[in-house]
């Protein structure tokens, strides 16, 4: 019954807007009747003027139903409808007007110019006040939502405020904007004014009662962001932001995207520049395979090439449940169905060869691989089946089903290997320089650190141990780490495919290492508890710092500033072939 009852108001209120404006034509023309003939006119004219009231109100309700005016298409009084407004208005004024001083000659002359303007000022002013009202009304707090401060005067704090204005059940009550701008003193935003600065955010927060504060600033300054958290922590606040809309094809930010800050936002790069030109011109209407899909990064590579338009999407996994996940997300259904989603273990040569004959991709992401380090030190065999001998599969079916281009996904463990993950990747990388050598399409291989947020990453483990109660381990106070998000990386990797020549690894810049201790600590301050930190000490194979280069390497730039390149010796395959897990017990990486 409520959702009828709310349907009825809705129709009820388009239904006066369309009568208000259908009667502004009469008000518009009778008063200037008045104001020009002081009525005095004769009993035909008198007909004639009626006549071309009830056109013109008529053409205004029908017009404006064809335009979506009264079906809830524009917000009343928002630019978009007064632009819609005002070129119905001058059509109907053209098109009647002209047949009335064409046909109608007793028709008084003047009102054909005059009534048009006469009734879009009287529709104007009327949503003129209806917004003002709207605007400088100070919102009444609901009861059991949260007081909210929003961070930044600009366009999106604009934005933001309109969203929550016509939501029926906003996530909080924005009781003021903080901008550190001093020309934005007073200025206010549907009827909330700028409070202060950020200087000012503690006495700002407790005088209003805000319990949360909105990041809304445009841009991705991670530095700022940084700031702004330690501030809002240390009056014992809640941060909320929206993410970098990059994406190809994404719209403006929703109420639905605002999150709770947390590391990921604070340690990613920011925002990345792309060449979308030159990364449509390789992937657009081509047949794209990518292995480990159901993965953190093959996942999100999906959904980054997905919005360039391919041919065919070939999502491969042997993780019927990952390939699940992927599909819901890009597609928005989950019912494993078709030929594009493949169930398939990399280390199945037969399996995988029958995927590259029925598809014949003509760009594969390799993303497969077994990647944690001590679960390898402790079964090198498994890494070295999925890691070189699965990579192998891989890169002979794209070669002889003849695909242009081949991005092997490597790790900063490659550089300089002395765990069975480094070794492994480091033979895959060989591998792809040796195919390089041998085929016509480019193969080549990214090489970046860890991943933010992924699957059994760092960030998962110490959120869970802190959930727990802790206490929190950390191998070394002094160890660091190169880290990336999800989404800066995946982009760069596709970037990388685009500029890569044949046989190179391309080295994503990283950034500075970032101590994992002060992670955990940050980590450990926003949950507030009190929980114990453990170091446990580096186990077999663990550094204590990354490297992204080797003593033997020197990278030299690429197009993009944030891709450096380095040449890998090729490795043979029959090589591989003849030594299984010699190479790893060995420790020699060189041909």
């Amino acid at each position: 019954m409520p959702v009828f009852a709310s349907t009825r108001d809705v129709v009820l209120r388009r239904a006066v807007l369309a009568l208000f404006d259908a009667t502004c034509w009469f008000i518009a023309t009778v008063a200037l009747v008045g104001a020009r003939y002081d009525f005095a006119i004769n009993e035909v004219q008198w007909g004639a003027v009626l006549v071309y009231a009830a056109t013109v109100m008529l053409l205004q309700v029908a017009g404006g139903a064809a335009l979506q005016l009264y079906r809830g298409r524009f917000p009343i009084g928002s630019f978009d409808e007064a632009l819609h407004l005002g070129a119905l208005v001058l059509a109907i004024a053209l098109v009647v007007g002209m047949a009335f001083l064409l046909l109608v000659t007793e028709f008084p002359r003047g009102l054909a110019v005059s009534v048009p303007p006469g009734a879009l000022m009287l529709m104007a002013t009327a949503r003129w006040a209806y917004r003002a009202l709207r605007e400088f009304q100070h919102p009444q707090a609901g009861g059991t939502r949260d007081r909210a401060l929003l961070y930044g005067a600009g366009d999106l704090s604009a934005h933001l405020l309109r969203l929550m204005d016509h939501s029926p059940n906003p996530p909080f009550d924005v009781v003021g904007l903080i901008d550190d701008d001093p020309a934005k003193r007073w200025l206010r935003l549907s009827g909330r004014r700028v409070l202060g600065t950020g200087q000012e955010l503690g006495r700002l927060a407790h005088s209003s009662g805000a319990t949360h504060v909105v990041l809304a600033i445009g841009g991705d300054d991670k530095d700022l962001l940084r700031s702004i958290s330690e501030t809002v922590d240390a009056h014992g606040l809640k941060l909320l932001t929206l993410p970098a809309f990059q994406r190809l094809g994404e719209k403006q930010p929703q109420l639905e995207n605002l999150h709770e800050v947390d590391v990921t936002d604070l340690l990613g790069r920011g925002q990345v520049d792309t060449d979308l030109t030159a990364i449509a011109d390789y992937l657009s209407n081509r047949v794209v395979l990518i292995t480990g899909a159901g993965g953190s990064i093959g996942s999100e590579i999906a959904r980054q090439v997905h919005a360039f338009g391919p041919k065919e999407l070939v999502l491969l996994d042997r993780d019927e449940s990952a390939l699940h996940g992927v599909q819901l997300s890009i597609y928005g259904q989950g019912l494993l169905d078709t030929p594009d989603m493949v169930l398939c273990d990399i280390r199945d040569a037969e399996a995988l060869e029958r995927v590259f004959e029925a598809h014949k991709p003509d760009v594969v992401f390799h993303a497969a691989a077994l990647k944690h380090l001590p679960m390898l030190e402790q079964y090198p065999d498994e890494g070295w089946k999925t890691n070189v001998l699965g990579t192998l599969n891989v890169l002979d079916g794209a070669y002889r089903h003849g695909a242009s281009h081949v991005v092997n996904i490597s790790t900063d463990k490659a550089a300089d290997p002395t765990s069975v993950l480094g070794k492994t990747k480091r033979i895959a990388e060989e591998l792809t320089a040796w195919y390089a050598d041998a085929g016509l399409g480019t193969f080549l291989s990214v090489r970046f650190g860890n991943v933010l947020g992924s699957r059994g990453s760092m960030l998962h483990t110490f959120t869970n141990q802190i959930r727990q109660g802790g206490p929190v381990t950390v191998t070394h106070p002094d160890v660091t780490r190169y880290f990336m998000t999800i989404r800066e990386a995946c982009q760069l990797t596709i970037q990388a495919g685009a500029i890569g020549q044949d046989g190179e690894v391309l080295v994503l810049d990283m950034g500075t290492p970032v101590s994992i201790l002060e992670v955990a600590e940050r980590l450990i301050a926003k949950s507030g508890k009190d929980v114990e930190i453990v170091f446990t000490g580096l186990r077999s194979g663990e550094k204590l710092h990354e490297v992204l280069f080797n003593r033997q390497e020197s990278g030299t730039p690429s197009a993009h500033p944030l891709i450096s390149r380095v040449d890998v010796p090729a490795r043979h395959p029959s090589e591989v072939l003849d030594q299984p897990l010699t190479l790893l017990s060995t420790g020699s990486l060189t041909p």
